[in-house]
């Protein structure tokens, strides 16, 4: 069923759990994504970055999602991830999304402000939910996402911009990167724990991808509903058509896609389980 970003993020809370938002661009990625909760039970969020709309067609993917969200047997939103431009904004606005990202991190905080207000606003109308992003997060290995500085999160700065905004969903820099670690994982659990104590909406953690179990599962706990994968997914995908390719040269495109959607969908059943915190 096609449901709410704010929907799952409830239910996680009520369980003491974190939805996995997969970040999906095409066919096989959003269906590896909805195979893997149904099999796992769990709702799951399809996240399409605004770096792939000239890749892939905005509304078209929408329009395919929905439908594999209304054939499926758990409740599945659909997000609009790390937007810089409003008119991707509204474009997924228009066409359906359960909710939109606006990534004004590289902004000063006055025109963070000033801008994700306007989201919100604009995204309220329509029904549909608002994440935003305080602090930046570094770019790791094999990443394809946007290179941020690293700055953690301000608790301050989060309360105060949670307030003004009336935004819906915060992601919070806590250590994390985009992409995998090129050294040895360490997010500040504290600094967590002092966000989630003085704001009342849904925390967000971007770059699940290589992050130990043991940090994440403590994240859970202090408070992270939603979390992002992409890399950890892509690059199980990527192997799989290496292997597929060594050892059958002339495979046909549709068995090869297959290959690596089962993997995906296989590695996203993995971190589904991990994230349900049982």
């Amino acid at each position: 069923m096609f449901t709410t970003t704010k929907k799952l993020l409830q239910l996680a809370e009520e369980t003491n759990s974190a939805i996995a938002a997969f970040n999906c661009y095409n066919a096989e990625t959003a269906q590896a994504a909805i195979q893997a909760g149904e099999r796992a039970n769990k709702g799951v969020i399809i996240a399409y970055g605004e770096r792939y709309k000239d890749y892939m067609n905005l509304e078209a993917f929408a329009a395919f999602t929905k439908s594999l969200a209304e054939q499926a047997s758990i409740p599945v939103a659909l997000h609009l991830d790390h937007s810089y431009e409003i008119s991707t904004i509204e474009r997924a606005i228009a066409s359906g999304f359960s909710s939109v990202m606006y990534d004004g991190s590289a902004l000063s905080l006055e025109e963070n402000v000033k801008t994700t207000k306007h989201v919100v606003e604009m995204a309220h109308a329509a029904g549909v939910f608002v994440e935003a992003e305080i602090g930046s997060m570094a770019k790791g290995d094999f990443s394809d996402e946007e290179e941020g500085d690293g700055k953690l999160t301000d608790p301050d700065e989060a309360i105060s911009f949670v307030k003004e905004t009336n935004v819906d969903f915060l992601a919070a820099s806590i250590g994390t990167v985009h992409g995998m670690y090129k050294g040895e994982p360490k997010l500040d659990h504290q600094l967590l724990k002092t966000i989630a104590e003085s704001i009342q909406i849904p925390l967000v953690l971007h770059g699940g991808s290589g992050t130990p179990e043991d940090q994440v599962l403590k994240a859970i706990n202090l408070g992270i509903r939603k979390i992002n994968v992409n890399t950890e997914v892509s690059l199980a995908a990527v192997t799989e058509i290496a292997n597929q390719l060594n050892e059958q040269p002339q495979i046909h495109l549709s068995n090869l896609m297959t290959a690596a959607q089962d993997v995906m969908a296989e590695q996203m059943y993995q971190i589904i389980e991990l994230y349900k915190n049982k």
